[in-house]
């Protein structure tokens, strides 16, 4: 009897150990599995990571500003050529400012330039290159940065230049450049970046509706010393769809490219105006031959 009972004792410390034993088998599985887990999202993370600093990623992802735009870029805006200017005339540009009645538009006792927009419009990415060129003949730029309009709104993606931080040297002219966001989300708002001050809310609010402009509320605007304003878009972004900053402004020498005929011919029209605010000055550029013949571009309000 004894025999049985220490067999039975002998059997269920067996059974006891199997069971031990294939406790321990599935403690080592789970952990494997958990382990592995975490490994599959380290690298999936990393890999977003990579794909972020790359500039890479889908269609959809716009990058922020990436700060100064390099001299190449600066240098560039700044040296078309007057024949260039010239060649390119304003056929392509599609609409310009307006002249408006209002009292005059001021700042350090020059003609003021103000403009609003955000860096997720699209049509703000496109006006921004014609209205820098436009200035660049009148001032120095200090700061530019460099975006993206949004990669969920219509031409995504468009490369551009960014007013944040920028300023504006010129003893002709002065210049407020105002984006009211960035181009990415922020629980399904664009993030805030720029705040107007009261007075050129105002301006904003006054100016940026009918009759002075075709269709209120629009962005960009521009305001040109009181005498002129624009609103949205002179020509279309899908012209400079798939370029890069550094592409579009090497473009801007070359009269037969359509990006040169699109924005140095916007900027045509631009410096006409500004011309007009400034009283003709400075002479050179006033009195050259595209800007002289862009004067007739200009709209009536």
């Amino acid at each position: 009897m004894s025999r049985r009972v220490e067999q039975k004792a002998r059997a269920r410390e067996k059974v006891a150990a199997l069971q031990a034993a294939q406790a321990r088998a599935e403690r080592r599985k789970r952990l494997l599995l958990a382990f592995g887990a975490v490994a599959v999202v380290v690298i999936v993370v990393a890999g977003l990571v990579i794909i972020r600093l790359a500039g890479g990623g889908s269609s959809k992802t716009a990058t922020g500003p990436s700060g100064s735009a390099d001299t190449q870029i600066v240098g560039a805006l700044k040296d078309i050529p007057d024949s260039t200017f010239t060649d390119v005339g304003t056929d392509a540009v599609q609409a310009g400012p307006s002249a408006i009645t209002a009292p005059a538009l001021t700042a350090g006792g020059k003609p003021k330039v103000l403009y609003i927009g955000a860096e997720f419009c699209p049509y703000c990415a496109a006006e921004r290159w014609p209205v820098t060129v436009a200035l660049s003949r009148f001032g120095t730029f200090s700061n530019l940065g460099t975006t993206h309009s949004s990669g969920d709104d219509v031409f995504p993606n468009t490369a551009t230049l960014s007013f944040h931080g920028a300023s504006y040297t010129s003893q002709y002219l002065a210049f407020t450049g105002v984006e009211t966001t960035t181009n990415e989300q922020v629980n399904g708002q664009y993030a805030p970046l720029d705040t107007p001050t009261a007075e050129d809310q105002k301006t904003f609010d006054t100016y940026n509706q009918p009759p002075y402009v075709k269709s209120g509320g629009s962005i960009p605007f521009v305001d040109l010393g009181g005498k002129f304003v624009a609103s949205g878009a002179s020509y279309s972004p899908e012209i400079l769809a798939g370029k890069t900053q550094a592409e579009i402004s090497a473009a801007l020498k070359d009269p037969s490219s359509p990006i040169a005929k699109a924005i140095d011919g916007s900027a045509n029209v631009y410096t006409a105006a500004l011309c007009n605010v400034t009283g003709n000055q400075p002479a050179n550029v006033c009195t050259s031959p595209a800007v002289t013949a862009a004067a007739g571009k200009l709209g009536k309000s």
